[in-house]
C-alpha cells in the first residue's frame, strides 16, 4: 500500500504543490490580515485554514492526474515523458480515473468546511475543476497554453481570498496576476525541451511557434511583469519594507533562473524549474507573512 500510495504521489509531481499553496497562503494571510482590521473585527477559523490546505491538495491532484490521462498516449512518445507511470503501466488507467475520482470529489467536499457562512467556495467548485481540467487539452489548440496554466494557478489566491473573505478585492487580484505571468514563464522555459517533440507532434506551444531563444525572451519579460505586480502590490496592500526587500530578492532569483538556460543548453531547465522557483514561492510566502506580523 505504501509503494501504491507512492506511485500515485509521484504521478501527480506532490512535491511541485510548493509552487501554488504558498500564494493561497499568503493570499489567505492577508485576507485574515484584513479582517482583523475592520471593524468589528472577524475571528480566525481553524476551519477556514484546514478547508483552503484541502481544496489546495485535491484541486491540484485531480487536475495533475486528469491532465496525466489525457497525455497518456503523447507521454509514451515522448523520450522525456515515455518512464511516467502510465505510459509504462505502473499505474492503471482505471486506477488513476478512480483517483481523479475521488480528488474531485474530495476538492467539492473540502469546500463544505466554509459553510454556512460562506458557500461561495461550494459554488465555484465545479467551475473551477472544469477550468483546471479544460488546460490539459490546451496545447492542442493553442500556443498560448503556458498562460492557460498561468490563469489555472492564479486562481489559488483569488479563491484563498474568496473564501476568507467572501468577496473579491484589488490585492489578490494583483497577486493572482503576478502568480499567472510567473507560472506562464517558466512553463515556457520547461517547454523549451519538447521543441522537437511539439513541432513534430503539432503541439502549440511558445518555443514551438517562435523558437527557443524567442521563447526564452517572452519568458523573461513575463517574469518581469510579474515583478512590477508584486512591487504594486505593496500600493495597493498595506505590506512594508520587509515585503518590497523580498520582491527585491526574488528579482535575483528569477534573474538567476533565466542564468542557468540558453538556446544552447537547456540541461540545467529542471533545476530553474524545481530548486530556484520553490525558493521563490517559498521566500514570498515567509516574508509577506512576516511582514504582516510585524
Amino acid at each position: 500500500m505504501l509503494t501504491r500510495v507512492r506511485d500515485f504521489l509521484e504521478l501527480i509531481r506532490f512535491s511541485h504543490t510548493v509552487f501554488a499553496l504558498p500564494f493561497a497562503l499568503l493570499s489567505a494571510a492577508m485576507a485574515w490580515a484584513a479582517n482583523a482590521r475592520q471593524q468589528p473585527p472577524i475571528a480566525f477559523r481553524w476551519l477556514d485554514l484546514l478547508g483552503i490546505l484541502l481544496c489546495m491538495v485535491f484541486a491540484r491532484s485531480a487536475a495533475m492526474a486528469f491532465n496525466r490521462l489525457t497525455d497518456r498516449r503523447l507521454d509514451a512518445l515522448n523520450p522525456r515523458t515515455s518512464g511516467r507511470h502510465l505510459p509504462r503501466g505502473i499505474l492503471s488507467v482505471t486506477a488513476v480515473r478512480l483517483f481523479t475520482l475521488f480528488c474531485s470529489l474530495g476538492f467539492v467536499a473540502s469546500t463544505l468546511l466554509f459553510l454556512p457562512h460562506n458557500p461561495w467556495p461550494l459554488w465555484a467548485s465545479v467551475p473551477v475543476l472544469l477550468f483546471l481540467f479544460a488546460y490539459s487539452y490546451a496545447k492542442r489548440f493553442t500556443w498560448l497554453a503556458h498562460f492557460w496554466l498561468g490563469a489555472a494557478l492564479m486562481l489559488a489566491p483569488l479563491a484563498a481570498w474568496v473564501a476568507i473573505r467572501a468577496e473579491l478585492a484589488l490585492p489578490p487580484v494583483v497577486l493572482g496576476g503576478a502568480v499567472l505571468l510567473w507560472v506562464a514563464g517558466f512553463d515556457i522555459i520547461y517547454a523549451c525541451q519538447d521543441y522537437d517533440f511539439d513541432r513534430a507532434m503539432r503541439l502549440r506551444s511558445i518555443p514551438a511557434r517562435f523558437g527557443i531563444s524567442a521563447a526564452l525572451r517572452i519568458a523573461a519579460v513575463c517574469h518581469l511583469a510579474m515583478l512590477v505586480l508584486l512591487a504594486l502590490l505593496a500600493a495597493v496592500y498595506p505590506f512594508g519594507w520587509l515585503y518590497l526587500a523580498g520582491v527585491a530578492l526574488i528579482g535575483l532569483l528569477i534573474g538567476y533562473e533565466h542564468w542557468l538556460v540558453s538556446p544552447q543548453d537547456l540541461t540545467r531547465v529542471n533545476q530553474a524549474f524545481f530548486h530556484v522557483n520553490a525558493a521563490i514561492s517559498l521566500g514570498l510566502l515567509v516574508v509577506g507573512t512576516i511582514d504582516l506580523l510585524v
